[in-house]
């Protein structure tokens, strides 16, 4: 039996950049995603219960709301847009103080661990902009990228309703996968999207961010 060549192997760039751009979005991944819950904690705390219902409010809030903004700029951070006009409009689109210290503060740990693991020095910037920024040079296509990030986006917000509601591992994870259609489509959307598509219309997950900063109790920083 012949030898097989061992370059048949070796790992292609694309597949390294996947496992980079998998490590980036892990929650493993020290941006501190899991202290915030994008409002999410506020409906809970009001009696939301029900599983399918909260699965219906992360699907809004990834095609409607933060999570399409974030699709957006991520999208035209990676199409070589201006970085500092795209967080200009990142900070403009934060709907509150706790949305705006949300991505601010995800994205600045962000920048800080990819500057520390890769020596270059990336500026603090929005989350799907730091993200994007640094995701320039992966031979990945766009949607990939955008893909992997919303879903990262609505894991966060699952595992926050599991902890807290509780939804418990097996129904969370349900209700994760059933949102991959959507998170896929969202992710080709935002491709061809510009930044006249941006918006949210999601007013009552707005809301209930802004209405956080005010609940008696708190688990979640948002």
């Amino acid at each position: 039996m012949a030898t097989p060549d061992p370059s048949v192997f070796a790992p292609a760039r694309r597949d390294i950049d996947r496992l980079s751009l998998v490590q980036w979005l892990s929650p493993s991944f020290p941006t501190g995603g899991f202290a915030f819950s994008h409002g999410l904690e506020t409906v809970i705390a009001g009696g939301l219960r029900d599983a399918t219902r909260i699965g219906d409010w992360v699907g809004d809030v990834v095609t409607r709301g933060g999570g399409w903004t974030d699709a957006v700029l991520l999208s035209l951070a990676l199409k070589d847009e201006d970085i500092t006009e795209l967080a200009l409009i990142a900070r403009a689109l934060a709907g509150s103080a706790e949305r705006l210290t949300e991505t601010m503060d995800q994205g600045r740990a962000f920048a800080a661990t990819i500057s520390a693991m890769s020596g270059r020095d990336l500026p603090a910037l929005p989350l799907p902009l730091a993200v994007g920024l640094a995701a320039r040079g992966l031979d990945l296509p766009i949607h990939d990228i955008t893909a992997h990030y919303l879903h990262a986006f609505a894991a966060n917000l699952i595992l926050g309703a599991t902890r807290f509601v509780p939804l418990g591992q097996s129904r969370g994870q349900r209700l994760l996968a059933g949102l991959h259609p959507t998170i896929a489509e969202t992710a080709r959307r935002a491709v061809f999207a510009s930044a006249d598509d941006l918006g949210s219309a999601c007013f009552g997950a707005e809301l209930a961010a802004m209405e956080h900063e005010t609940l008696d109790i708190r688990i979640f920083r948002t």
